[in-house]
């Protein structure tokens, strides 16, 4: 049913979103690690999103295209499994920052400190944006649940 299908993907969506929101609160919470437990500086993780959608949106139009013209009428998706997924969580391979303080224990021989490749403007950025698709999603979700309630009441 198309209607599901859509609070499905909204909903895999929200899921993404929190994902992504709970990394970059790690990020932010490690903004001054400079020793974890595999010995250096905490390393900026990134998410990455994949959607579930089996078939390519192009080869998708193409069927539904080919299907209409031989008369056969047009439905919702097909695939149950449409969606947005977290596909992994990787490290940033940036660089770390260098500061020169000599009295830090974490200090090398000449003095410096390695420091986190996270920054806080970049993270608060990323969390402004995962906070914007998050409501958005949120606003489709209602949108959604409207309609349903004016079909039900529709039917009565």
């Amino acid at each position: 049913m198309a209607f599901l299908n859509s609070l499905n993907i909204s909903a895999s969506a929200l899921t993404a979103e929190k994902t992504r929101l709970n990394i970059i609160s790690e990020n932010v919470s490690n903004l001054d690690t400079t020793r974890t437990e595999d010995g250096g500086p905490y390393t900026r993780k990134l998410v990455v999103f994949q959607s579930t959608e089996s078939k390519p949106f192009r080869r998708l139009l193409s069927e539904r295209l080919s299907d209409s013209a031989v008369g056969v009428k047009l439905g919702g998706l097909k695939n149950e499994e449409a969606g947005v997924i977290v596909k992994e969580i990787v490290e940033d391979r940036s660089d770390y920052k260098r500061v020169y303080d000599p009295d830090h224990p974490d200090a090398d021989e000449n003095g410096y400190v390695l420091y986190p490749n996270t920054e806080l403007i970049k993270e608060t950025v990323d969390a402004m944006a995962a906070t914007r698709a998050y409501q958005a999603n949120i606003t489709a979700l209602n949108a959604m649940k409207a309609m349903a309630q004016n079909a039900l009441e529709i039917g009565q």
